[in-house]
């Protein structure tokens, strides 16, 4: 059997759904299940003007250790993710995932698995610019 982790990257230029989606394309799913994280403008009620994203050099191993435990508790044919790091804008694109699976149910389950845990356990960090002036960082050890 090959390997159902098919795309892995935290990159410094704009993400494509349309990359991730190919990805996770297979003709054995009947279910695929994205995820896209975007800038918004708002947070806690503050305005945002932008944010900048940095990743510590063991995201990518850290990501792929949350992709194995995804494959291995659930029916997945294919996973991608990938998540932006740099200066964003917002309506910029952070972070996409995709799960193939064969049915719905999988996908949509094994899909919020990945991105949940990915935010909870992939060492990338957030630094969000208010329009008041202020800032914060969101998500450090």
């Amino acid at each position: 059997m090959t390997d159902p982790i098919k795309l892995l990257d935290v990159r410094d230029t704009p993400l494509s759904v349309d990359e991730v989606f190919a990805a996770v394309s297979d003709g054995g799913s009947g279910g695929v299940a994205l995820f896209v994280g975007a800038v918004r403008d708002q947070d806690g009620g503050r305005g945002v003007t932008g944010l900048g994203y940095s990743a510590h050099p063991s995201a990518v191993a850290q990501l792929r250790a949350v992709a194995e435990e995804v494959v291995a508790v659930h029916p997945v044919r294919a996973l991608a993710a990938v998540h932006r790091v740099g200066d964003l804008a917002v309506g910029d694109l952070a972070v996409v995932v995709g799960v193939s699976c064969a049915h719905r149910g999988d996908a949509f389950t094994a899909c919020r698995m990945l991105i949940d845990e990915l935010k909870a356990r992939v060492p990338i960090w957030k630094h969000q610019m208010f329009d008041d002036g202020s800032e914060e960082w969101v998500g450090l050890p």
